[in-house]
């Protein structure tokens, strides 16, 4: 069941307003309705239509891994701290940068 604000932002898609913004906000819509799968899908296009867009890939890497993704969480988080760098989104680095750091630990078993 879809809220009224998802049902209103996928009038959108497929349409000119079909970018970034929108795709991230269907994102964060779906993941607070506890839905991650089709959270994934919209960050990841997200990230696909504005690759520079940091905050899609920080949610994208968390979502990653409420789903348990946790080496593909990683590979995004680094994609995102090389974005967050370039762009001077100090914020975004700081928390990807501590979440990275956070699957690594978990992965090498520490």
């Amino acid at each position: 069941m879809t809220t009224g604000i998802i049902a209103n932002l996928e009038k959108l898609l497929g349409t000119a307003k079909d970018n970034a913004v929108l795709r991230f906000s269907l994102g964060n819509e779906y993941l607070k309705m506890g839905n991650p799968d089709v959270a994934i899908n919209h960050f990841r296009e997200a990230v696909n239509k504005d690759p520079m867009y940091s905050a899609a890939w920080k949610l994208l890497g968390k979502t990653l891994i409420e789903t348990n993704s946790l080496t593909e969480a990683l590979e995004v988080y680094h994609r995102g701290i090389a974005v967050a760098e370039k762009k001077g989104d100090q914020q975004a680095l700081k928390e990807m940068t501590v979440f990275a750091k956070r699957i690594e630990k978990k992965l090498s078993g520490k």
